[in-house]
């Protein structure tokens, strides 16, 4: 099957990792199992709930014509998580806002992220707010919504 999904999850998550305003967000591809105390997270291809269902992405498509190919509607899901050690809630959801918003300006610069025939935008976001006593963590997911043909 002829998807772009891979591609876009790929180009995101370099995309994170090459942006100077990220130093210090741990940038990775889906769920990773790893020992890190990093408090601020971008996940391509991951909502950031261990205990969820570990959907990456949707696709719908059917044909662009005759024999000329495929056009595909996708959402890949992004996480932008921040976790603080305290209780100020406030300071953990700007600072989720803050990660997202890169994506968010990725997309604004370059809808296509590089790719060929891709367009795309961030189409919706959702936010939670936790706290225990660990502290409090943001989750804001986005979905990062297109089109492309292959």
């Amino acid at each position: 099957m002829g998807s772009r999904v891979p591609e876009v999850i790929d180009a995101l998550v370099q995309r994170g990792q090459l942006d100077p305003e990220l130093s210090g967000v741990r940038v990775v591809d889906g769920p990773e199992v790893a020992d890190t105390q990093a408090q601020d997270w971008l996940i391509a291809g991951f909502d950031g709930d261990p205990g969820g269902d570990f959907q990456a992405a949707q696709t719908l498509g059917g044909w662009a014509g005759l024999g000329t190919g495929r056009e595909e509607q996708l959402q890949v899901t992004v996480a932008a998580i921040s976790s603080r050690g305290d209780t100020d809630v406030r300071a953990a959801r700007m600072r989720a806002y803050e990660i997202g918003g890169r994506v968010e300006a990725w997309l604004r610069e370059d809808p296509s992220l590089g790719l060929r025939s891709l367009e795309a935008a961030i189409e919706a976001s959702q936010l939670t707010q936790e706290q225990d006593d660990e502290g409090v963590t943001a989750v804001l997911l986005l979905t990062v919504a297109g089109r492309a043909f292959t």
